[in-house]
């Protein structure tokens, strides 16, 4: 029975006037849906207790927050003292709007302080807000913890980026007997690994999982996929997928995602169709792993088979991530007029990615002509990018135009725009070792650049010889593999080899894309070694094996193709879908510091003590 009806059955039967008739009705119309009637109804309520002002702050919070906080303020007016259940609702709507100022000190006026349900709302508020230190003190000085007070402190830790904070407070929490950790937690903790992609914490955290006999439930199930994934280790994600007992949309799309950035590209396809074998329907987050998977396998007609199934077979209107999806397919084949005419025909306007995946593949191809016009686009759209400035002016020293170039890295200075840096990161025992290309910073430097030479000269004897066509300086030829040598990813990959005398496989983080000397020079040290390496990119992970990537070198060979436009074997039909004429076409700081221990059962944590916020783990067997 509708609100509507309920109410005039009330005014019909004499009851509108009784506040227990209005109160259960309020209950029922407090949902976003209904809440107009919800103010209406509360507004014939005489005299309106606490409960019921609950009702409707609770039902605002959500949707209308700044409607939250109004009607707290109209409750306080009119001289209704708030209780504990109040105040968290409040919280919620503040964060929301992220309004701090005067909400503590408006608990400890009303005697809230020591309550450990609108505690545990303070420390969410904190933490929603950023404030991680005011959500710590909150968190110690709380009397009675209770399992959400622990587990609102570590989502907070992990929502601002203090991941290993969180996964020692884990660790602190059990010690308390009468504590024991829930799926959300475990799943917050789950989402910290990811971030950070050691996998060790992962098998870790997975093993607790196994051994506290939890069910492997959809979401923890999917939490698992995905952290595998983020963590180089897609055949534990595999495995963990084969082994829930049900599995949802959002099961599929991890994998999915998960074999397309990994670079099983068929595999993540095949996928796809079996999904829909099994009677689920794709979302757009799904589309998103199947194009990638596309694009990063050189797929091209599966690509926009898919593209063009999701207005046809689905109904649903392409979103700008799919668009950009195809305009990294098309660029990553050097159909790049093709993707500048797709980019003009959709139907929003291009986002600053977008025209950035289309700059990215003329500097590829070095279609100087096409990315001037395609820069021009993203100093309207997005002028303070420092990306944009670095992806031109490689546009121009690639075209040996010194005086082009220069003019950019000028104007990039005059904006006071400045380059991030290049970075690798690389997990040794307890400590995260950062590289910087050419940088002398780390302790071991000049025997890491020492070794690293002579291993260029080895690997030089066996077929690799340093691209130095990237280097895109008006240098001589021994510069030139003098710049090369040094690449941040090269250092870490000589630092491993260096420390872990065992076959362990060698994962490397790094902040941006791999270029194809770095790309070649770890095939060959795969080789020569006999060990597996992964990479982990901006854009993929690359698996290093036998001499061989499971990128295919597509990247690579993509960035080396055809100088000049290929003739068009694509087309638009009348209704806007993509049409294929060709179907034989080929796709083309954590820096180390003194370290204090704080130690816990079976996972001890180490301490910087140079004002780093991290904690970085110990695993130990």
């Amino acid at each position: 029975m509708s609100t509507n009806s309920t109410l005039a059955r009330l005014i019909k039967t004499g009851h509108h006037n009784r506040t227990k008739s209005l109160r259960r009705l309020l209950l029922l119309a407090a949902e976003p849906k209904s809440s107009h009637h919800a103010l209406s109804l509360f507004q014939l309520m005489p005299y309106p207790r606490t409960f019921d002002w609950n009702i409707l702050i609770r039902a605002h919070a959500h949707f209308s927050p700044s409607t939250s906080i109004s009607l707290f303020s109209t409750m306080r007016l009119n001289g209704v003292i708030p209780d504990h259940f109040t105040l968290p609702f409040v919280l919620k709507a503040c964060a929301s709007l992220r309004i701090e100022k005067g909400l503590h000190s408006l608990v400890l006026k009303l005697g809230f302080c020591n309550d450990t349900f609108v505690q545990n709302a303070m420390i969410s508020f904190y933490g929603s807000c950023g404030s991680v230190d005011r959500a710590l003190k909150v968190f110690d000085e709380s009397p009675a913890k209770d399992l959400v007070s622990w587990s609102s402190m570590i989502a907070c830790y992990v929502n601002n980026a203090f991941e290993y904070e969180a996964l020692a407070l884990f660790q602190k929490m059990q010690l308390t007997d009468s504590i024991k950790p829930d799926e959300i937690m475990l799943i917050t903790l789950l989402s910290a690994i990811r971030s950070l992609g050691d996998l060790e914490l992962g098998k870790w955290v997975h093993k607790f999982i196994e051994r506290k006999a939890f069910e492997l439930s959809v979401r923890l199930g999917t939490a698992l996929i995905e952290m595998y994934s983020r963590c180089a280790s897609i055949d534990d994600s595999i495995k963990v997928f084969d082994e829930m007992p049900v599995r949802n949309i959002f099961t599929w799309s991890a994998l999915i995602n998960g074999l397309a950035v990994h670079g099983r590209t068929r595999k993540a396809v095949e996928l796809f169709y079996k999904m829909k074998e099994n009677g689920f329907q794709p979302d757009f987050v799904t589309f998103n792993g199947v194009l990638v998977a596309c694009s990063h396998g050189g797929l091209i007609e599966e690509g926009f088979r898919v593209f063009n199934s999701i207005k046809n077979e689905y109904n649903m209107e392409p979103k700008l991530e799919q668009y950009g999806c195809m305009v990294d397919l098309l660029g990553r084949a050097g159909l790049l007029y093709e993707a500048f005419e797709l980019v003009n025909r959709m139907p929003a306007d291009p986002s600053p990615i977008i025209w950035r995946t289309l700059l990215g593949a003329c500097v590829n191809h070095k279609n100087l002509l096409l990315a001037e016009k395609v820069g021009e686009k993203l100093q309207e759209v997005d002028p303070s990018h420092d990306g944009d400035y670095v992806l031109l002016s490689n546009v121009y020293g690639g075209k040996d135009k010194w005086v082009e170039k220069e003019r950019v890295l000028n104007l990039m200075g005059e904006n006071r725009i400045s380059k991030r840096p290049g970075y690798s990161l690389i997990t040794m025992g307890s400590v995260v070792e950062k590289f910087i290309a050419g940088d002398d910073s780390h302790p071991q430097s000049e025997e890491i650049k020492t070794f690293l030479a002579s291993l260029i000269e080895r690997l030089r004897v066996v077929g690799y010889s340093p691209v130095k066509s990237i280097v895109l300086f008006d240098v001589e030829e021994e510069e030139k593999e003098h710049n090369l040598m040094y690449h941040s990813e090269k250092m870490a990959v000589a630092f491993a080899l260096l420390k872990f005398k065992d076959n362990r496989t060698i994962r490397v983080m790094k902040n941006i894309r791999i270029c194809c000397d770095c790309h070649s020079f770890i095939k060959h040290v795969s080789n020569a070694f006999n060990r597996e390496i992964i990479i982990r990119d901006r854009n993929r992970f690359h698996h290093f094996s036998k001499g061989s990537c499971s990128c295919r070198d597509y990247c690579s060979a993509a960035e080396e193709e055809l100088e000049s436009p290929l003739s068009h074997p694509f087309a638009f039909s009348a209704e806007g879908e993509l049409l294929c004429r060709s179907r034989s076409l080929t796709p083309l700081s954590t820096r180390r510091t003194e370290t204090t221990m704080l130690n816990f059962p079976s996972v001890s944590f180490l301490k910087t003590n140079i004002g780093d916020r991290s904690l970085k783990p110990v695993i130990r067997q």
